[in-house]
């Protein structure tokens, strides 16, 4: 195994997508059910994400899917990728991830994002808008003076004061920036523009100010690595994910994941082909020793610290093949 990969960490950002011809409750319980296998295979984190009013995305409570994973398994560090703290207000916040911190010291990631909504009628429905994004270097602020208990409102967070939650700063948009004036983890995606990551993560680095919440700059790069017995395995697992893109880009929703047989038998327009292929490109994809020269190749460029991997599939029984593959080029 490359040194540089055995130095590395690698977790698991799963969204709960949902499948067609499956309930969303089985998405949720399938992410519970994959943060038990990865745990045993040794990755570091399992993580979910926040969406609201998405078809193809059951994960809409990350907090609570969180502690349902966290229950479920005993090692593992669980967390968010994020919560979008432009939705919420700061002290419930810090309260949700106390309550969790408490019930499973010492496992717990606060990762938080700047989204807001997806939609103008999601964001009306979060009484949102755009604008509140602008905010989000404040927001994060307050939410950590919340468990430093430095909240010039005279309210005290309970349980988060005092306690020690370890926050990620997911770097969309603006995010590189903040995180770096914050003194914060970063998360960085994703893997189809090497040369956009590299610039954010330069410009993280460069601007990092040491906080007590790190001494020193920390990179997580994000996205999609899919380990199979032949690239056009591999390949395949690319598919329902990059047929869901490009019908949301095309159509304006993002659908449940589709098999990949009934996405290699429908007749695409230009239009949606051209968004079809963009999506199956630039992934870390094939076998293991494909993989670990891709992995070895981009660590090696960014010297990140950990690799978030997020990839949905429709099958699950490859997903978790992948997994396991992957566990062995990181393991062996």
């Amino acid at each position: 195994m490359s040194s540089v990969i055995a130095s590395t960490r690698f977790s698991v950002l799963d969204r709960s997508r949902t499948r067609e011809g499956h309930s969303n409750a089985e998405a949720l319980r399938d992410t519970v059910g994959l943060a038990r296998e990865i745990e045993a295979l040794g990755y570091h984190r399992l993580w979910v994400s926040e969406h609201h009013g998405v078809p193809g995305v059951a994960g809409s409570a990350p907090t609570v899917l969180a502690a349902a994973v966290a229950s479920a398994t005993r090692t593992i560090r669980v967390g968010t990728g994020g919560v979008m703290l432009p939705n919420h207000q700061p002290l419930v916040v810090a309260e949700q991830f106390g309550v969790l911190e408490s019930l499973f010291p010492g496992r717990i990631d606060m990762g938080i994002g700047r989204s807001v909504g997806f939609t103008d009628g999601v964001r009306r429905a979060l009484g949102r808008d755009k604008g509140d994004a602008r905010d989000f270097a404040a927001q994060i602020q307050e939410l950590l003076g919340w468990f430093a208990g430095t909240s010039p409102t005279g309210v005290r967070a309970r349980p988060a004061e005092g306690l020690t939650v370890p926050p990620f700063v997911l770097a969309m948009g603006e995010g590189a920036d903040i995180a770096a004036r914050a003194g914060l983890p970063m998360v960085i995606g994703d893997l189809r523009n090497r040369e956009k990551m590299r610039r954010g993560i330069d410009h993280y680095r460069d601007s990092f100010r040491p906080s007590p919440w790190a001494n020193e700059p920390y990179v997580v790069i994000s996205g999609t690595v899919a380990v199979a017995a032949t690239p056009e395995k591999a390949r395949r697992l690319l598919v329902p994910e990059a047929w869901s893109m490009a019908y949301s880009r095309t159509h304006g929703t993002f659908p449940p994941l589709p098999p990949a047989e009934r996405v290699e038998a429908i007749a695409m327009t230009g239009k949606e082909r051209g968004f079809y292929e963009g999506g199956l490109a630039g992934h870390i994809a094939g076998t293991q020793e494909q993989v670990a020269h891709e992995l070895e190749t981009v660590l090696k460029e960014t010297g990140a610290q950990e690799v978030l991997v997020t990839t949905s599939t429709y099958d699950r029984a490859a997903l978790a093949d992948s997994y396991r593959r992957l566990a062995r080029i990181v393991n062996v």
